[in-house]
């Protein structure tokens, strides 16, 4: 039980995968589709999926007639041919996108450095979508290694984040709060995973697993912890 509980430190988005249909990210697929929406994404549009997981948002996008490319560290997680590789080394050309889409994966890199490859790879009036945590003040007191898989470690404030994109040459366009869709997401997680019952047949350990979970859970609560997209054009 207790290598369980270690999995579930160590890589809590892969843990989810297993247990939730769809995208792990807040508001799922409608999420997506009104991101794509605010990003303009239509028949015309040269799309990369940076992060692109099984896939979901390519689906997304291919249905409106875009040519859409996805990108991740493991392609063959994605159903779509996606290409090896990351966000602070994407192996496409300068200038060759329209939209690049980001979502839940600035959180897991370095952003400065993501920023820069985002803003090489679109043309002239590209648009950069992404969608990501954000935690205001010290972040809730959980185990490190469950702050820095949840993307909650560092400096991730909003105002913070969208002082990076400036710095990184994008316009601010939009910023969009998806506060009611965390609590949504939580409340999937909660109806399809007795966490309780698991972590409370290991002792101590498990409390403290708990304790921290019920740390987030009331950080989620106060909007200390909530999620955010934006749409910044190059």
């Amino acid at each position: 039980m207790d290598g369980l509980l270690d999995t579930a430190l160590a890589n809590p988005w892969g843990t989810l995968d297993t247990v939730l249909d769809g995208p792990l990210h807040p508001g799922g697929t409608d999420a997506t589709a009104q991101l794509l929406d605010r990003a303009h994404v239509d028949s015309e549009t040269r799309l990369l999926d940076v992060g692109c997981g099984a896939g979901h948002a390519l689906t997304v996008a291919r249905r409106r007639g875009a040519t859409a490319i996805g990108i991740d560290p493991d392609p063959s997680r994605s159903a779509d041919r996606a290409i090896g590789g990351d966000a602070t080394a994407l192996p496409v050309a300068d200038g060759s996108m329209d939209v690049l889409l980001a979502e839940c994966v600035f959180c897991l890199t370095e952003v400065p450095a993501a920023l820069e490859e985002a803003h090489r790879v679109l043309d002239s009036d590209g648009r950069l979508a992404l969608s990501d945590v954000v935690v205001d003040g010290e972040g809730p007191a959980i185990p490190d290694r469950m702050a820095e898989a949840l993307c909650l470690t560092g400096a991730r404030s909003r105002d913070r984040f969208l002082a990076r994109l400036c710095d990184a040459g994008f316009d601010v366009k939009t910023v969009d709060d998806h506060h009611d869709e965390l609590l949504a997401l939580r409340d999937r997680v909660t109806d399809r995973v007795d966490y309780e019952g698991v972590l409370g047949l290991l002792g101590e350990r498990g409390q403290r697993a708990l304790d921290a979970i019920d740390e987030l859970e009331a950080a989620v609560e106060a909007g200390q912890v909530s999620y955010v997209s934006i749409v910044a054009t190059a």
